[in-house]
């Protein structure tokens, strides 16, 4: 018995934050019925492809059931009344008052359903002057004040390697309200509508600039700060052959473990003169490859590490036999893993159900988008 089991999940959303937390709710085992629009959600056509299927599409949307619906047309709008009537929560990413404008307004969603949670995610809310400004991650991430502590270097801006807001703004905040609402439904017997805004939650991952610019009256800056790069302590240094260190020594004791392996002399251990000691540590870094300071820090308590690949990171038996590629989907004929922040000890990783092939009627119009493969536990 997965703790989601009996819950109807209606998934109106597109591209990332919505899919996503709806994946997750799935694999909590509640039922998610994905509507799309006629000729299917445009990520059905997103490459990279394996075969005629988008990967990315597939590890988003494996397990739900699906449903094609104009939402305009009285039909489709007689068959979400119908789906409503029988759901407890919706998930909407369209842009505010877009759900009113379609005959969905909270007041006619309360008159269906009372008991329906209704959650909604855009990159401002729904209200504010920002409301109905279109954005992607990067935009939210640049709004916030989170991307102007790591531009990158002057002369090249680095555009960051997570979809950030997306996922830590957007998803996870979604996945945690609902099932705090749907909490609060068991002890009040009432839905609620959560206003998820992805540029919210991206200035409680700011909580240290924040109180830093509290304390001092200085927002943080690029290289600034001890979490930004204003610390020999907590650095990416350059390898010999290029490949990068990361150095996360904070504590006192790690630090001199650290500062011991890789040989700094003595006078530069003491870290108050900043600029000298990071030379001191770079320089030191810079006189062996990237394979040696693998073996050198291995298994000692000095917070430091080769920076890996995603494949190489991927290939490491630790995350392996944790379960986070357990899951297996088959995609074209091959298999395609997707990591889920859901606890092992749960048991939500383990035995694993077919997958729902059957989607709810009217089909989409090209069969294979409708059907999700089957999948095993087999990594």
């Amino acid at each position: 018995m997965k703790a989601l089991n009996g819950i109807r999940v209606l998934d109106l959303t597109t591209l990332l934050p919505g899919p996503l937390a709806t994946l997750i709710l799935a694999e909590a085992g509640a039922d998610v019925v994905k509507i799309e629009a006629p000729a299917g959600e445009d990520m059905r056509r997103f490459p990279p492809m394996r075969g005629d299927r988008s990967a990315l599409f597939s590890m988003l949307n494996r397990g739900k059931r699906s449903i094609a619906l104009d939402l305009k047309s009285e039909h489709g709008h007689a068959s979400l009344d119908a789906l409503v009537r029988a759901a407890d929560v919706l998930v909407e990413q369209f842009r505010p008052g877009v759900l009113d404008r379609l005959g969905f307004d909270a007041e006619t969603l309360e008159a269906l359903n009372p008991r329906l949670i209704v959650c909604s995610i855009t990159g401002y809310g729904q209200d504010g002057p920002k409301r109905d400004t279109p954005g992607h991650d990067l935009n939210y991430m640049a709004e916030s004040g989170l991307l102007s502590v790591s531009p990158g270097a002057p002369e090249s801006p680095t555009v960051p390697p997570a979809l950030v807001a997306d996922i830590a703004g957007g998803s996870f905040p979604a996945v945690i309200n609902i099932l705090l609402a749907l909490r609060q439904r068991d002890l009040t017997g009432k839905g609620c509508r959560l206003d998820i805004a992805m540029t919210d939650a991206l200035f409680t991952l700011a909580f240290w600039g924040i109180a830093g610019l509290d304390a001092t009256g200085k927002p943080p800056r690029p290289g600034g700060e001890l979490l930004s790069g204003g610390s020999p302590r907590y650095r990416l240094y350059r390898a010999a052959d290029g490949g990068l260190v990361a150095v996360g020594a904070l504590e006192q004791k790690f630090w001199l473990r650290f500062c011991a392996l890789i040989g700094l002399e003595q006078t530069l251990v003491d870290d108050r003169d900043v600029a000298a000691t990071t030379a001191g540590v770079a320089r030191m870094i810079a006189q062996r490859p990237a394979a040696e300071w693998v073996s050198v820090f291995e298994g000692e308590d000095c917070c430091a590490n080769v920076v890996r690949d995603l494949e190489q990171a991927m290939a490491d038996p630790h995350f392996a036999g944790r379960g986070l590629f357990s899951r297996r989907l088959s995609i074209a004929g091959e298999d395609a893993g997707m990591a889920l922040p859901v606890p092992v000890a749960t048991g939500l990783r383990g035995a694993d159900d077919a997958v729902r092939e059957t989607p709810v009627a009217p089909e989409l119009p090209d069969a294979p988008l409708t059907r999700w493969p089957e999948r095993s536990n087999e990594g």
